[in-house]
């Protein structure tokens, strides 16, 4: 049965999900691409032409995943800042251990323009539902929000890190960023 071109999409991101679970970013090419999905080299090369566009479909296709997860964990909050900051920080983390790909594709994407330009794209994306959901919570003005919250998801990536380490428990970088969070941004 042949795939549609969404499917195929979606079957190579898959595919390239696991070589770099596997053998981290630098084992994933386009060539090891094809042979793990069990394609020939041009499909791999006609949906991601570079390697670095592969990278960068594989980058949004995690950070998207991520936000989706942490926009639904969202619906499910108590009506406070701390609850807010709670649900928050939990699907922050467990975002971040069950993607540990993330990382390793955002480090080896760093010093693109155009993977930086994604960067920025998606922290703004995220940055505006982290925000969203605290400003109920927050007598600070929109701007001052904000940046906030962009302090708070460095703090995480920095926090996840060290999850990802094992230098911390995830309970531990829940409270952490949590307290962060209910801290510096949910008050005014």
């Amino acid at each position: 049965m042949r795939l549609s071109k969404q499917a195929r999409r979606e079957q190579l991101l898959d595919a390239a999900l696991r070589i770099v679970r596997e053998h981290g970013a630098d084992g994933l090419t386009l060539v090891t691409l094809a042979e793990e999905a069990g394609v020939s080299r041009p499909i791999a090369y006609d949906h991601f032409g570079t390697r670095t566009g592969l990278l960068l479909a594989l980058y949004r296709r995690l950070e998207e995943r991520h936000r989706a997860a942490v926009t639904e964990a969202l619906r499910t909050a108590g009506p406070t800042a701390g609850a807010v900051a709670d649900v928050m920080s939990a699907a922050y983390f467990a975002c971040a251990t069950d993607m540990p790909e993330f990382s390793a594709v955002s480090a080896a994407l760093k010093g693109d323009p155009e993977a930086e330009a994604l960067q920025h794209e998606m922290l703004d994306g995220y940055t505006e539902v982290m925000a969203a959901a605290l400003a109920p919570h927050s007598g600070l003005p929109a701007d001052a929000l904000r940046l906030r919250c962009i302090a708070a998801l460095a703090a995480a990536d920095a926090i996840a890190a060290e999850l990802n380490r094992g230098r911390t428990s995830a309970a531990d970088a829940v409270t952490a960023l949590a307290d962060l969070i209910g801290g510096g941004i949910a008050r005014s």
